[in-house]
């Protein structure tokens, strides 16, 4: 007995040698190659435990700020499977965004690419990338909006307000209006019994989206297959029958679906499915986000709350009892322009891009080995006090003078950069303001509980956040 305990302690005493031994001459291999400084944490899972630990906590950014006080803006480090340089400096960031095609490729971790399948716009590459990016951009730009979907958005913002009770889940409500217009957009389809059911489904596939891609293993990504297939299986009849209707020489529709029809790469059915069902993900779950803690960030800062409701109320006086929005009154919003912008930049829903090394890169003095995978971070610029003063305050006023368009861009970046720069980021602008208008000029409200802020960007987490509504009696919305 005494010689079996004395076997096991020095079993494992050798082995901690050699653990240790091993982590020492990694170290030692890593510098000398030119590497990043940080560290590839523990075998296999290195410290993606760290990381999601870290971004469920109210404070944001716990992972960074920890790395990169102790190594710098540019450190490496190992999440998902594979050493990864976690880059937190602008200069590094837009590097890497321009040179996709070049020295990068997009690269994420395989829930996402599965469930949104091998022909999504986020993972095609080169001229049809390109060229798909181009086609989607005009269906989103300026003039898009202006001409046809200014009164879309308008008409589903009021259309789901207007069934509002006395207490609201505002990210459910706002995951409705954004799902609705997107699906407009895309399809040309009113909201309805088959969009809200379609909208379910999604709910269960985004889950998916942050789980162990191992149906085996994980309940919540084996669902998030299960509805991605009726997802694909409900768009599949829509293109069908769009397909037999443009045979019949019924009149063509003006919307993405269409356009992908009349492509001249002669697109399948899989293939249309797939880019549908990213750029519903795409316009459904941000948008809707950034509503949510645009409305919790103003009132937890009143002072910007009442600057903006006196904006909208100076719009509104100019209108009638029952009237609609144009693209004249969205042009006359500058503050609520500096509140989209500052709730962008303080809940950066896209939180940073995954690249891969396509070859050996040099990037400040480092090297990043081939292979090897980049995660250029927004987040942690955007809320780096050396490019935005008490940068993790939210204050809208910062703004005023300092548009948009004036700002580095490679410093506030909440739309990405480059070749894959989000071709939504003006209608998400257009949406939020539209639907700003029509809750402060329409009713007032107080958080029905205390909620934490949550960064870690889950449907669970997201679902929160519930207010309770007071409708005004003086207008404002046509049901008020």
């Amino acid at each position: 007995m005494a010689f079996s305990f004395s076997s096991t302690a020095f079993l494992l005493l050798l082995s901690s040698i050699t653990a240790a031994f091993l982590l020492l001459l990694r170290r030692t291999r890593y510098r000398r190659m030119g590497l990043p400084p940080g560290s590839l944490g523990l075998p296999l899972i290195g410290e993606t435990l760290q990381l999601i630990a870290a971004y469920k906590t109210e404070n944001p950014e716990p992972f960074v700020d920890a790395r990169v006080a102790r190594y710098g803006s540019v450190f490496m480090t190992h999440i998902f499977g594979e050493p990864t340089v976690f880059s937190a400096d602008p200069e590094t960031n837009r590097f890497v965004l321009q040179n996709e095609g070049k020295l990068f490729e997009c690269s994420y971790p395989a829930s996402i690419c599965n469930l949104l399948g091998k022909h999504s716009l986020l993972l095609m590459k080169g001229s049809l990338h390109k060229r798909m990016h181009s086609l989607t951009m005009s269906f989103a730009n300026s003039s898009i909006i202006k001409d046809h979907l200014m009164l879309d958005i308008d008409r589903l913002v009021r259309f789901n307000l207007d069934s509002w009770s006395s207490r609201v889940l505002l990210m459910e409500e706002a995951k409705k209006i954004t799902f609705e217009l997107t699906v407009k957009q895309l399809m040309s389809f009113d909201p309805g019994e088959w969009s809200e059911s379609l909208r379910k489904e999604y709910l269960l596939v985004i889950e998916g989206f942050f789980s162990i891609p191992l149906p085996l293993f994980s309940t919540t990504y084996r669902k998030a297959i299960k509805a991605r297939t009726k997802v694909a299986e409900a768009l599949t009849v829509v293109v069908m029958k769009r397909r037999e209707e443009e045979e019949e020489g019924e009149e063509r529709k003006k919307d993405m679906l269409a356009a992908l029809l009349a492509a001249e790469e002669r697109f399948s059915d899989e293939e249309i499915v797939d880019f549908l069902v990213a750029l519903l993900v795409a316009g459904y779950e941000t948008t809707s986000t950034i509503m949510t803690l645009a409305v919790k960030f103003l009132t937890e800062t009143p002072s910007a709350l009442a600057q903006l409701k006196e904006e909208h109320e100076n719009i509104r006086a100019m209108k009638s009892d029952t009237y609609s929005l144009e693209w004249s009154d969205y042009k006359s919003m500058p503050f609520t322009q500096c509140v989209v912008s500052e709730t962008l930049r303080v809940a950066n829903i896209i939180g940073g891009v995954f690249r891969r090394a396509t070859t050996d890169v040099e990037i400040k003095g480092y090297k990043i080995p081939k292979g090897w995978k980049v995660f250029a971070s927004f987040r942690a610029v955007h809320l780096d006090p050396n490019h935005f003063k008490d940068a993790r305050t939210f204050n809208p006023w910062r703004w005023q003078g300092n548009s948009v368009t004036t700002c580095p861009s490679n410093v506030f970046t909440p739309f990405g950069g480059g070749p894959r720069l989000c071709p939504g980021y003006e209608l998400a602008r257009v949406a939020l303001s539209v639907f700003l208008h029509r809750l402060v000029t329409g009713f007032s409200w107080v958080p029905a509980e205390k909620d934490k802020l949550v960064f870690f960007p889950t449907t669970r987490t997201q679902k929160r956040y519930p207010i309770i509504v007071t409708r005004r009696d003086d207008g404002g919305l046509s049901a008020t």
